[in-house]
């Protein structure tokens, strides 16, 4: 029975960081490229507006950075839990 705790506490932390890591990327996609948009229109790089930016590239980019949080994290929780692939 132990082990079956330990499993539902790894899945309980996994999808705890996957809702935080969502969170992060609805906020950067929907919150800066349209909702917050305005506001951040009011900084330019490169000529162009920061929520147009965002709408078109910024979300790309921080769903990709996202990705390798999420790798680095599940392979810290993986030996946490001892589930990790081992050589």
């Amino acid at each position: 029975m132990e082990n079956h705790q330990r499993m539902k506490a790894y899945w309980k932390k996994n999808l705890s960081y996957l809702l935080i890591l969502l969170i992060i990327w609805f906020l950067a996609s929907y919150g800066c490229g349209i909702l917050f948009k305005g506001p951040l229109n009011q900084v330019q790089i490169g000529g162009f507006k920061l929520g147009f930016w965002f709408a078109q590239q910024g979300s790309i980019y921080i769903f990709v950075v996202l990705i390798f949080v999420y790798v680095r994290l599940m392979n810290k929780l993986d030996k946490e839990f001892d589930v990790d692939e081992k050589e």
